[in-house]
């Protein structure tokens, strides 16, 4: 059912964007972005194949359980018929012991057609088996989950790394209109033999650095907008743009870990110990039942005598089947699996120590990058208010050029160093709700 409502919804999605390409871009929010790629990402895709697969290898163990039915027939035809050696005494009381005559037994035509039924009773490495195959399909699962939290993770990185461009853009574009009308005063004031032909040749090249780095930035951003639409599933000929506003969280942090790799790691340890049970269940005995019932014909085409008759034939019976002895085979799997136990104990213990450690970090950096956020736009605040303060004064002959371009380079560091802080709050943000397992997925 799961998988026919992510069809139903991928046609909507399709037949949307179909309607929405030839159109100008739209903005996509980030959770649009998410629920989308949740339908249409590829990978995805693949990994809830890979859950049906898994589901449908459960069910196969799990049938081994019904009785089984087979229906057989054979036809024979002997050109030679099987000879069989019988004591001569047979024909001949006389004779000698230790003396045999060959002697030829049926007749050229066999047909054989049956049912055969066959029941499992009792078969403990069945059972296990069944139970190992119930927790691969929880590995299946989880493994979708850790798919679906890294696209998650991907798709936010992606639409956070376009936001960043456009204010990157959008500072830039403040900063050329700052230049622009710096540029016209200094070749007015040039005009009136009050400026030098060097101040405004300075002023036109770093006009002229910051338009290629404009064109460079605007380059990029769309290279970032093409990886995003890969990675939610959409047509690089669909028009997309994303929200200019950069959401930070406001909620208390969910310190609660619920990491996927963790759960990953435990549901591998059941199963390398379910898997050590099902070893040492292969020393127990099966009980199974089983019958045939069917007919055999002989046939024999010679005159005078030519004749087809059938027989009844049918017969039921248990099987037990008990392992005495298969060279010590079984305890060196058991050997080996109590090793492979370990490791992944070991494993698990490791992994939840970094997790820890690297949660804790991760913390502790988004905690630290919103405080910068939050100081580093007062300074850029602080650092417009000066630049205008500088080109007022410059106008007024209390400042020189030098300190306009100073005040416009600190300007511009700054507002580098404001947006640097945001991509660390983001970065940390992320992290941290990978690692406690945390991302807002709706299903």
């Amino acid at each position: 059912m799961k998988l026919v409502n992510a069809h139903i919804q991928k046609i909507i999605i399709l037949v949307f964007l179909s309607s929405t390409s030839i159109l100008n871009a739209q903005t996509w929010s980030l959770q649009q972005c998410i629920d989308t790629a949740l339908i249409l990402n590829k990978n995805l895709q693949i990994s809830r194949n890979n859950q049906q697969i898994s589901e449908q290898k459960r069910k196969e163990v799990q049938a081994n359980l019904i009785p089984k039915l087979d229906v057989n027939g054979e036809y024979k035809y002997f050109t030679d018929l099987p000879y069989q050696l019988m004591p001569l005494s047979t024909f001949n009381p006389q004779a000698p012991e230790g003396q045999f005559k060959e002697a030829q037994f049926g007749v050229p035509h066999n047909i054989n057609a049956n049912l055969q039924l066959s029941v499992p009773l009792y078969n403990a490495q069945l059972y296990s088996n069944i139970t190992t195959t119930k927790i691969a399909t929880e590995i299946s699962s989880l493994q979708y989950k850790k798919t679906e939290e890294q696209v998650f993770f991907e798709v936010s990185n992606l639409y956070y790394n376009a936001q960043i461009l456009q204010h990157q853009i959008l500072f830039l574009d403040s900063n050329i209109q700052n230049n622009s009308a710096l540029l016209k005063t200094m070749s007015l004031l040039k005009s009136q033999l009050l400026a030098k032909e060097t101040d405004v040749t300075k002023i036109a090249l770093q006009l002229q650095q910051l338009q290629t780095q404009r064109d460079l930035l605007i380059n990029k951003h769309q290279q970032v907008l093409n990886g995003l639409k890969i990675m939610v599933g959409l047509p690089l000929t669909t028009n997309i743009e994303v929200d200019q506003n950069i959401v930070f969280e406001t909620k208390p942090d969910q310190t609660s870990t619920n990491n996927v790799d963790l759960q990953l790691a435990q549901t591998k340890s059941r199963l390398l110990s379910n898997e050590l049970k099902s070893i040492k269940r292969s020393r127990l005995p099966s009980l199974a039942l089983f019958g045939m019932y069917g007919t055999t014909g002989f046939g024999y085409d010679k005159q005078p005598n030519d004749f087809l008759n059938f027989y009844p034939i049918s017969f039921a019976g248990i099987k037990l089947q008990y392992p005495l002895f298969n060279g010590t085979v079984t305890q060196r799997k058991i050997n080996q699996k109590k090793f492979e136990i370990d490791n992944a104990d070991l494993q698990l213990a490791l992994l939840n120590d970094q997790t820890a450690m690297q949660t804790e970090n991760a913390l502790s950096e988004k905690i630290i990058s919103k405080q910068t956020v939050d100081n580093t736009l007062k300074q850029v605040q602080l650092a417009e208010n000066i630049y205008k303060q500088t080109i007022l004064q410059q106008k007024q002959g209390t400042a020189n050029l030098t300190e306009v371009l100073m005040a416009d380079n600190a300007l511009r560091e700054i507002q580098q160093q404001y947006l640097s802080a945001i991509v660390g709050y983001l970065k940390a943000d992320l992290e941290l709700k990978k690692l406690t397992g945390n991302f807002s997925v709706k299903q």
